[in-house]
């Protein structure tokens, strides 16, 4: 140890030693430099002028790489072909650049002296433009390799492609125009498809460009058994399986991506990776591989939460995501809530409970998800001890819509808050679907979802049947197409069917109010009221919510939102209750959602209710 630590000063000395130069010697310029400023001249198209200063080396590099007088030089000499190139890609075939260093054209003699002792420095440079009149498209020809593929190629063209005789002949929309093409041949189910050649003769006396492209699209193939690579400890056999739900069907690279995602979803993977061969096999169909990469079997999480009345909350999980080989995930989790109300751990909510999901189960498209729970709620509406088990069946019928289906048991005892508890004992089958058509999960700018649930139930004690429904539908609108401003719209109905409120414990009826519910309002504190004041439940629920999200600056937004909600004692809604809530927002947008964070006041405050409600979390609010 005294070795090393008697070399440590040297080692130091060694480091710092190019540090040592005298300050006046580590500061004086370089003389062969020579300083430079770059002017493009205003083009009137402020297309090309970007285009301009983004192929320029004078511009990209005049203050990264200081260089001497030959280098500006030659940099400008380079410049002028990219500079005609950016010209072109425009639409601009017959206009022309001039590049002048300190007042002299690039091409004068006496330019490398009077860089040798220039009169100012840094140097100026002026870029000056002659675009011209653009060119325009006259002619389009799209042929097929061989003459056998022309009407496939002539489907993809049928429809516009982004390019037509009379536009302007800028080089971006005919790669664009390209890029369609192909993309519907491999739509179409061409899996080789290929651009083989672009032909463009420009007429400069006419002013106009002719545009020829040639198309090889390949026989239309089906997908082969698919091989999966990279799995160590998930069973290869199952793997296979869920991957080769695609063969035989029509070849798609939509259809391959869903592919790839249904196996990331799966759980046990990192990332999953998909690659076509180039070539078809010996039966005309496509091979595919999937190389997956495993994560750790095991998670350890914990996640907490904070109501503006009751205080936080935090629940802890531990989850194994493939148990048995096939993907099994058992998750165990545990919750403490309203930690914050008056201190007693009697009065705090607490919930367990254990998942058990199976993908692929029966060898179909098919998850089994098993669970059973115990709780203890004390919460404003009612008071719950119960143990619950459902035993779920859940398929997935296409990309966006997703069903579900199986029994459930409820046995415990409910009554009102600090009051006597009675028992009961319900047992049901749950029926719903989800339909998912927005862009995004946790940041939709168009499209719709809708989700709903009825669950047949009879309570065994009461010998009551009932069935409580929920129906749940929103929309999205990108108002100007920019992702910028979107008008958001949520409804929510539900109804207790087949009984009265009285007959159903209270935790099976509606209450409203809260996030996710009736913002600015408490949780659960929206509904009917006994003489004392406490809440009873609803046989009937309506909520409605309308939100305008407006990116401001960057990745930070706002929200201005008003949601109503009334609960009712008939099986049908009553809006003469109807409760409203109004709240700002702001969103910090990140690449796995945005954060929100929203500030709500009721219009009208309920007896016992906050004048407030604070509202943090990931993703918007529907």
């Amino acid at each position: 140890m005294l070795y090393r630590l008697r070399r440590i000063p040297i080692i130091l000395a060694l480091l710092l030693a190019p540090m040592l130069v005298p300050w006046s010697q580590a500061q004086e310029p370089d003389p062969a430099v020579l300083p430079y400023t770059v002017e493009i001249a205003p083009s009137g198209d402020s297309s090309l002028d970007a285009s301009l200063a983004a192929v320029s080396q004078l511009v990209a590099l005049r203050g990264s790489a200081p260089t001497s007088a030959g280098g500006v030089i030659g940099r400008a000499q380079g410049d002028r072909e990219r500079l005609q190139q950016a010209l072109q890609s425009e639409g601009y075939w017959g206009g022309s650049t001039q590049v002048s260093i300190a007042g002299l054209p690039l091409a004068d003699p006496n330019l490398p002296a009077r860089l040798e002792a220039p009169a100012e420095k840094p140097v100026p440079i002026r870029i000056t433009v002659e675009k011209g009149e653009p060119y325009r498209i006259r002619t389009i020809a799209i042929r097929a390799t061989e003459p056998r593929d022309q009407p496939a190629l002539d489907a993809a063209a049928a429809r516009p492609f982004g390019l037509a005789p009379g536009d302007v002949a800028r080089a971006e929309p005919v790669l664009a125009a390209e890029r369609t093409l192909l993309d519907r041949l491999l739509t179409a189910g061409h899996p080789l498809a290929t651009m083989a050649g672009r032909e463009t003769v420009v007429d400069h006396g006419a002013k106009t460009m002719e545009i020829a492209w040639r198309f090889a699209p390949g026989p239309v193939a089906r997908f082969a058994p698919p091989q999966v690579e990279g799995a160590v400890r998930v069973d290869a056999d199952f793997l296979r399986r869920q991957a080769g739900r695609i063969t035989g069907e029509a070849y798609s690279p939509d259809r391959l991506e869903r592919a790839r995602r249904e196996l990331m979803a799966l759980g046990p993977f990192g990332s999953v990776r998909v690659r076509a061969a180039e070539r078809l096999d010996a039966e005309g169909r496509l091979p595919t591989t999937f190389t997956v990469a495993e994560r750790a079997r095991h998670a350890l999480g914990i996640t907490a939460a904070y109501e503006t009345n009751y205080g936080p909350s935090v629940r802890v999980y531990w989850e194994h995501r493939n148990l048995f080989g096939g993907a099994e995930r058992l998750r165990v989790e545990g919750e403490v809530a309203r930690i914050g109300t008056g201190g007693a751990l009697s009065e705090m909510t607490y919930r367990t409970g254990v998942t058990y999901t199976s993908p692929g189960v029966f060898g179909r498209d098919l998850n089994l998800i098993a669970s059973i729970g115990a709780l203890r709620e004390r919460l404003e509406a009612y008071d719950r001890d119960a143990i619950t088990a459902s035993l779920l069946f859940e398929r997935r019928l296409s990309e966006r819509y997703t069903v579900r289906a199986g029994p459930t048991v409820d046995l415990g005892s409910s009554g009102p808050p600090d009051g006597k508890l009675s028992p009961y004992q319900i047992v049901g089958v749950l029926f719903g679907g989800r339909y998912d058509g927005t862009d995004s999960l946790l940041d939709p700018s168009k499209g719709y979802r809708l989700e709903g649930s009825i669950s047949p139930s009879y309570s065994i004690r009461d010998a009551q049947p009932f069935a409580p429904t929920r129906v749940t539908a929103s929309t999205y609108w990108d108002v100007f197409a920019d992702r910028r401003s979107i008008l958001a719209v949520r409804g929510t109905i539900g109804s207790l069917l087949g009984a009265d409120r009285d007959s159903v414990p209270r935790h099976i009826r509606y209450y409203a109010g809260g996030g996710g519910s009736v913002r600015g309002f408490d949780y659960q504190s929206i509904g009917p009221r006994d003489e004392q004041g406490r809440l009873t439940g609803g046989a009937s629920l309506l909520e409605t919510s309308v939100e305008w999200r407006q990116k401001v600056w960057g990745d930070i937004g706002a929200v201005a939102f008003v949601d109503t909600g009334t609960v009712g004692t008939g099986s049908l809604p009553d809006t003469s209750n109807l409760r409203v809530g109004a709240g700002l927002g702001l969103r910090y947008y990140t690449p796995i959602g945005p954060i929100r964070a929203d500030v709500a006041l009721p219009v009208v405050r309920e007896p016992r209710s906050s004048g407030y409600g604070l509202y943090v979390g990931i993703g918007q609010a529907f």
